[in-house]
């Protein structure tokens, strides 16, 4: 029994040895997409100085005032209304839809059926 375990032993660390591929060779990484990608060097951005600092939120100041105020009073939904008005402002600003990916002809129907 003791001869066929070191006969097993020696025979799993022979293809232990031939498992392993060597150093100098560099195969890229299997990468399922939701992490940093292991085959690409990683990347540090760089701002430019010349940058304008960026504006001050203007909806922290109201956050604060809507902290002291009674909730769901006037002025608590006027503050709400306020803040909720200006996160649109700010995502219309980075919102880009591109009107020639859904240009149509003129006069065309546009509740019609596509043909």
């Amino acid at each position: 029994m003791a001869r066929h375990i070191l006969v097993l032993l020696s025979f799993c660390a022979a293809l232990a040895g031939c498992a392993s591929a060597p150093a100098a060779e560099r195969r890229p990484i299997a990468w399922d997409g939701l992490g940093q990608d292991p085959n690409r060097p990683a990347v540090t951005k760089r701002h430019a100085a010349s940058h304008a600092a960026p504006e001050s939120d203007p909806n922290v100041e109201r956050q604060r005032v809507l902290a002291t105020l009674r909730p769901y009073s006037d002025a608590w939904w006027a503050v709400e209304d306020e803040i909720e008005a200006e996160n649109d402002r700010q995502l219309g600003s980075k919102l880009v839809i591109c009107r020639g990916c859904v240009a149509q002809p003129p006069g065309a129907d546009v509740t019609g059926s596509i043909r």
